[in-house]
């Protein structure tokens, strides 16, 4: 016992070189095996020194609190019941708590202790009790920390203050001398980098990915593995986080059953946790099944859609489907579902006769062009297409069935403040506005909208990248204040065209002219200029706006582009067919 009171009282450092003889810590090869598979090296080395300490706990059998790392998790510890030592300055770290009082064993147990207030910002023992694992964890803020939910976990735990702790043992261990035989070379403990925690994903990649994988019998339990290792690997290289790529899962089986939504993981090792801890299903190999479902069940704001960004599913079979494709991944493409399926071990030329649909993958993806489409001849040469698949799943502009009229378009609103509308009539206006802007799906990488107010002069109210949200673009139009003067809309167009749209593309750009009188000046010639920069115009006329104006602003065919009305209060009527328009204009377009 005296040689474990002397390791009780040593640093992860120094039990780290102990244990190595002193010949160094091989973080050489632990940074480079780790760094490849999209480990952060820090956490992980943090997390192996921990794990040495409790290794030497265990072999000398001490049965006082024992070191842990603050990202040792619950399901880490060897005991049901057992007492350890936590860290100083956890809360620095951006830990993954799942639940509140009790806690799924994914959960950081310092980062736990934290939560519950057992313990704080300067560390020391707690007592971890596992428990069975239990459906809906309840997220909660306590004490700094803001613990998250979870439908399901396979084990649990809780937390309790340890009693009779020996008083040598605290947070801020000291160390005692070793003899000369083992004495170590001390290094600087290195402080956790918090700029390297908190990375918020990749934001040039901001899409809601569905990954359907094969459960079946057909793949079986050794291939199924591999090909979780394959898409460990793939949601590493898409780099999710907060503000990048969100991924959930549904397994595919006899029937589909989704392990986790898009937000449940938004941390890259959490969700590869999650992706270890995936069970093999068996069954029938329903993809067909699978589709529906997800598209029918998953994709929703209650559970964790950001609206307005690409939806993508992810769809892998190992050799053939069971059922029918087709009507599953027509629905996926009405909904603006952009459908990839990858095919591993495709049939081979004997197997074919035993499949019932030979042309599945081109009725399964968004479209039949080679970009949605991927095959791959072996589970055990899949690395080597990560990458080339990440980039596809990442490529905004090849995401052909998410580019709906309703989150693809530019809109720019040109309203006329003269003196003749009026306080009450403007405020009319602004509400007919509001109720188009209701109708897209606005954010930054989605539909964006922008004001322009104009009398003999012109006022840009807020630009198409102002407000990336639907609610603060309404906000927005709510607070215009009016101008009052007179109208002068040929010049407003040309100031709109030149100050609101930056970005072109065919069918993308479209501005609405609401005004209640004739223009001072020509509004033909400023209004053709837009349309040769692909801009087009609708002109919605009110009260005295001469027919032949409007007419003469708007695009071709000039009949559908044309609105007009005696009254201001009628103005909402034409909210659906503006909208239908320029659904329409962006289709033929694309």
């Amino acid at each position: 016992m005296a040689t474990a009171s002397v390791l009780l009282s040593l640093t992860g450092v120094e039990v780290e070189e102990l244990l190595l003889g002193g010949q160094g810590t091989g973080t050489d090869k632990f940074n480079q095996g780790d760094m490849e598979d999209g480990v952060d090296f820090e956490r992980g080395w943090e997390f192996i020194r921990g794990s040495l300490v409790l290794m030497v706990f265990l072999w000398f059998g001490v049965s006082v609190p024992f070191p842990v790392s603050c990202v040792t998790r619950a399901a880490d510890l060897p005991e049901d019941s057992v007492v350890v030592l936590c860290p100083p300055d956890c809360s620095q770290w951006r830990l993954s708590v799942f639940g509140t009082s009790v806690y799924a064993a994914v959960s950081s147990v310092c980062g736990a202790a934290i939560h519950r207030g057992v313990v704080g910002s300067g560390g020391g023992p707690v007592k971890v009790h596992k428990l069975q694992g239990r459906h809906n964890y309840m997220s909660s803020y306590s004490h700094g920390v803001q613990s998250q939910s979870l439908s399901r976990w396979t084990a649990s735990f809780s937390l309790t203050r340890p009693v009779n702790v020996p008083l040598e043992l605290s947070s801020q261990t000291s160390t005692t001398a070793l003899p000369p035989a083992i004495q170590p070379v001390k290094k600087p403990l290195k402080k956790p980098s918090v700029k390297k925690m908190l990375a918020g994903g990749n934001k040039d990649c901001q899409m809601e990915i569905a990954l359907v994988i094969d459960s079946s019998n057909f793949i079986g339990l050794r291939r199924y593995i591999l090909q979780k290792s394959f898409i460990s690997k793939l949601v590493s290289m898409l780099r999710v986080g907060p503000t990048g790529p969100h991924v959930g899962l549904i397994q595919a089986g006899d029937l589909p059953r989704t392990e986790f939504f898009l937000t449940n993981y938004t941390q890259p090792k959490e969700l590869q946790f999650a992706i270890k801890e995936l069970t093999f299903m068996g069954g029938d190999t329903n993809t067909g099944k699978a589709i529906m479902h997800t598209v029918e069940t998953f994709y929703t704001p209650e559970k964790g859609l950001r609206r307005g960004h690409p939806r993508v599913m992810f769809v892998l079979i190992d050799g053939w489907p069971s059922d029918d494709l087709e009507q599953a991944a027509m629905l996926a493409r009405e909904s603006g579902i952009n459908v990839f399926l990858v095919s591993v071990a495709k049939p081979a030329t004997e197997e074919l006769a035993m499949v019932p649909d030979k042309d599945f993958m081109k009725k399964a993806v968004c479209k039949d062009n080679g970009f949605f489409s991927y095959t791959i001849p072996s589970w055990f040469s899949t690395t080597k297409h990560v990458k080339p698949l990440a980039q596809r799943l990442c490529s905004l502009d090849g995401l052909l069935c998410s580019k709906t009229c309703y989150n693809s378009v530019n809109i720019g609103f040109l309203i006329d403040g003269s003196s003749s509308v009026g306080e009450e009539n403007f405020r009319l206006v602004l509400k007919f506005l509001a109720s188009i802007a209701q109708s897209f799906d606005i954010s930054d990488v989605g539909s964006r909208i922008g004001a322009v107010q104009f009398t003999y002069d012109q006022r840009l109210e807020f630009g198409l990248y102002d407000h990336p949200s639907k609610e603060s673009v309404i906000d927005a139009l709510k607070r215009i204040p009016y101008m009052s003067g007179g109208t002068a809309t040929g010049d407003a167009i040309t100031y709109t065209v030149q100050n609101l749209y930056r970005r072109t593309g065919p069918g993308r750009n479209f501005l609405i002219v609401v005004t209640d009188g004739q223009s001072y000046d020509d509004v033909r010639g400023p209004a053709q200029a837009a349309q040769r920069q692909g801009i087009t115009v609708y002109s919605v006329g009110v009260a005295w706006a001469p027919l032949e104006e409007l007419k003469a602003m708007a695009s071709e065919p000039r009949e559908s582009h044309t609105f007009f009305t005696r009254d201001f209060n009628s103005l909402a009527d034409f909210t659906q067919p503006l909208v239908r328009g320029i659904c329409r204009d962006f289709t033929e377009n694309n």
